[in-house]
């Protein structure tokens, strides 16, 4: 069911499928939209379960309302924290690709008592000052510093990625990689070892910080950032499943 959550600075634009706890919430990548094939498979899966699912465009994404250029990440956990507290209940496993798996941990930071736990794909937890400052030289920092972005060519046709200096500098509030990345519940990182934007090993990075005994991380022979294939679709369903069944209470299976 179509929602539209008002934030004040952008309304959101959210669907919303009713259904047994612990439900599911997506949290998708950097300018990615609900539309994903990895959002409506797993958006499918849950529906056939009778399991609650919840996904949603982030401010100046896909439907919602707000300029790109104009939010930070802080727009964006502030946006999952939203839709978190007013269209989910109970517990909810979080299931991130890419950008989404730092505001997973963002989210559950926040709101531990709501996160039974988390699912990451390609996970890019830290990628502005790692991914794109730290791959700079010192004319191309300075040139960002001037002109207030950083343009970089797509690899999927979808046009360029602008990264503003105000979402690197703002960015660096909330880096987890670190230190310790605090969370109790069970935790599934799949990440493909042919991965072009995210390396495999910012995956790992991760898996090595989280205080969590339950953590796995599942590396995808030849699998890209994005992850769609049918067979990893159908793993991404299974890590879910899997970390569903380790909340207390609730739906299994």
């Amino acid at each position: 069911m179509p929602y539209s959550l008002d934030r004040g600075s952008a309304t959101l634009a959210c669907v919303r499928t009713p259904g047994a706890s612990p439900g599911v919430l997506f949290l998708g990548g950097y300018r990615s939209d609900m539309t994903g094939q990895k959002a409506t498979a797993l958006e499918a899966h849950c529906a056939a379960r009778g399991r609650a699912f919840v996904r949603f465009d982030y401010s100046g994404h896909g439907a919602s309302g707000g300029r790109f250029a104009d939010c930070v990440l802080g727009t964006w956990r502030d946006d999952a924290l939203a839709v978190l507290d007013r269209l989910t209940e109970g517990p909810q496993v979080l299931a991130g690709s890419s950008m989404g798996v730092w505001i997973a941990l963002l989210v559950a930071r926040e709101r531990p008592g709501r996160v039974a736990g988390i699912v990451g794909v390609a996970g890019a937890p830290d990628f502005t000052e790692d991914l794109v400052w730290g791959r700079l030289g010192a004319a191309e920092r300075a040139r960002v510093l001037a002109e207030g972005r950083w343009t970089a060519p797509s690899r999927y046709g979808d046009g360029d990625y602008h990264f503003t200096a105000a979402l690197i500098a703002e960015a660096r509030h909330h880096l987890v990689l670190r230190g310790p990345v605090a969370f109790d519940g069970p935790v599934r990182l799949l990440h493909g070892t042919a991965d072009p934007d995210v390396p495999w090993e910012t995956s790992k990075r991760l898996l090595d910080r989280l205080t969590t005994a339950d953590a796995t991380l599942t590396l995808v022979e030849d699998g890209d950032h994005r992850l769609s294939r049918p067979d990893d679709l159908a793993l991404l369903c299974r890590a879910v499943d899997e970390v569903a069944a380790r909340a207390p209470g609730g739906l299994r299976g």
